[in-house]
C-alpha cells in the first residue's frame, strides 16, 4: 500500500481489493451511526459561497430484509470470520431477533473482520460510536479482536449541546 492514497468507494471492496493483509498501523473508523437519517453532501459554488446542488451522501439506516439476511448467513459461514465473531452474531439474532438492529451488525461484522485482517498486529483500532449501537458494537469488536486487545475508552466531554440554534 503507498503512502498518502486516497480510497472512494464502499470500504469493505476497498478493504478486500486494495489494502494487505497486516499492513496498518492506525485505524479511525467514524462509522455510520445507524441514526436512520440521510445525509447530503452540499457542493460550493466557484466562489465559496453554497450551492443549491445537493446529492444524497449515504443513507444511515438499515432494515432486515433479503440482503441482511443473506449478509448474515454468508457472516456465519464463512471460514474468514473468527468463530468467536460468528457465536457472537448468533447470539444477537437470538437477542435481537430478525430486526433492523441486527442487519446493522450484520453490515458492521465483515468489516470488522477486514478491519482485524489488515491491522498490524502492534496497530491500533479507534472505534468511533454514538450510544445507538454502542453495546453492540463494543461486544462485537471485541469478538473481531478479542476482548483481551482493548485498552481504554474515550468518551468526549462536550460544553454545549449541537441542537441549540
Amino acid at each position: 500500500m503507498a503512502d498518502n492514497l486516497r480510497y472512494y468507494g464502499d470500504n469493505l471492496e476497498v478493504l478486500r481489493r486494495d489494502i494487505k493483509d497486516e499492513s496498518v498501523d492506525l485505524i479511525y473508523l467514524d462509522l455510520p451511526f445507524n441514526s436512520n437519517a440521510d445525509y447530503n453532501a452540499c457542493f460550493a459554488e466557484h466562489d465559496g459561497t453554497r450551492a443549491a446542488a445537493r446529492i444524497k451522501a449515504f443513507k444511515d439506516t438499515w432494515r432486515w430484509d433479503q440482503a441482511a439476511a443473506s449478509t448474515y448467513h454468508e457472516l456465519v459461514i464463512s471460514q474468514r470470520v473468527p468463530d468467536r465473531a460468528k457465536r457472537a452474531l448468533i447470539a444477537f439474532r437470538d437477542l435481537l431477533g430478525e430486526s433492523d438492529m441486527l442487519a446493522y451488525l450484520a453490515m458492521m461484522a465483515p468489516r470488522l473482520v477486514e478491519l482485524w485482517g489488515v491491522l498490524k498486529p502492534s496497530g491500533s483500532l479507534y472505534l468511533h460510536c454514538d450510544p445507538t449501537a454502542n453495546h453492540y458494537l463494543k461486544l462485537l469488536r471485541d469478538a473481531v479482536f478479542r476482548r483481551d486487545r482493548f485498552r481504554n475508552e474515550i468518551i468526549w466531554k462536550r460544553t454545549s449541546s449541537h441542537n441549540l440554534p
